[in-house]
């Protein structure tokens, strides 16, 4: 597998909301993150909502061979557009059959579940393993091939791989927030691929003042620097960094090649710029 993907989410609208003004520019996005090797593509039901599911089904289908779609559920948008979770069995099951539906597939090769384990404050009040004992169901049935959580503690992880093998954890996790490294550790000691979400901190880090010297050094851009050592880090990790604009998708994608020529000093830097060794997680 590639091991920088693509963050589907941009494609939406404003704030991740509607149809976007140009569809055809966001299925040729979609078209070209393959063509130049992007094999994980990250995406979620509640994403439009639904409208990116159908983007990438309408771009990619058929599909190309080793594309995989981690696709997000158990989550939705409240009537003010605010993110919740609806973790209810029935509304998982839809959520699953919708996005089939969406992106013209028979069967989901990579479904997430997704919890609140990197959010402070906020929960469910239905069990994680009713949720997901969905989610195992449906694999069963053939309608999900791999199941992956996202927003897990490291409690949260424990708990679903008592139910069922974990493929891959989506969590928060970037040069700047190391709060998921407990769970990164875990991925790593079981063979679980870590796919940390908002690899470039929402956009915070083009500008952060110790990426500079590196990306001088290599002739590359602060970002691919902070993707780079994102790939460094651990070779459990994917990284998913999103954008709509072609020119910052292939310098995306490049980072990979810009993370083999990090020297070991200046890995060692970056991740000294965060003590790891406080960072946790709520269960």
């Amino acid at each position: 597998m590639n091991r920088v993907g693509y963050g589907a989410m941009r494609l939406a609208g404003p704030n991740v909301w509607g149809r976007p003004a140009d569809p055809e520019a966001a299925r040729a996005m979609l078209r070209s993150a393959v063509e130049l090797g992007v094999t994980l593509f990250d995406t979620a039901n509640a994403y439009g909502p639904r409208t990116v599911n159908q983007l990438i089904g309408e771009a990619l289908k058929p599909w190309p061979e080793g594309v995989i779609v981690g696709n997000k559920v158990g989550a939705g948008r409240g009537p003010d557009r605010s993110w919740i979770l609806t973790h209810h069995p029935g509304t998982v099951r839809r959520q699953v059959h919708e996005a089939l539906t969406d992106m013209g597939t028979e069967a989901s090769e990579l479904t997430y579940l997704r919890l609140a384990g990197d959010t402070p404050g906020v929960g469910s009040e239905v069990p994680l393993e009713d949720a997901l004992g969905v989610l195992v169901e449906l694999r069963e049935q053939g309608l999900v091939r791999r199941i992956g959580l996202s927003g897990a503690s490291p409690e949260m992880l424990a708990r679903a791989q008592r139910m069922t093998p974990i493929a891959a954890v989506q969590n928060r996790f970037n040069l700047l927030d190391r709060s998921g490294v407990q769970v990164l550790a875990a991925c790593e000691a079981q063979g679980i691929l870590f796919v940390p979400y908002f690899p470039l901190g929402a956009g915070r880090l083009t500008d952060f003042v110790e990426l500079l010297a590196p990306a001088r050094r290599l002739g590359a851009t602060p970002a691919q620097v902070a993707l780079g050592w994102l790939l460094r880090r651990s070779p459990a990790v994917v990284v998913i960094p999103g954008t709509a604009d072609p020119g910052h998708l292939r310098s995306n994608v490049a980072a990979a090649g810009v993370a083999d020529r990090l020297t070991d000093a200046e890995v060692a830097r970056l991740t000294a710029l965060a003590d790891e060794s406080k960072a946790t997680l709520g269960a």
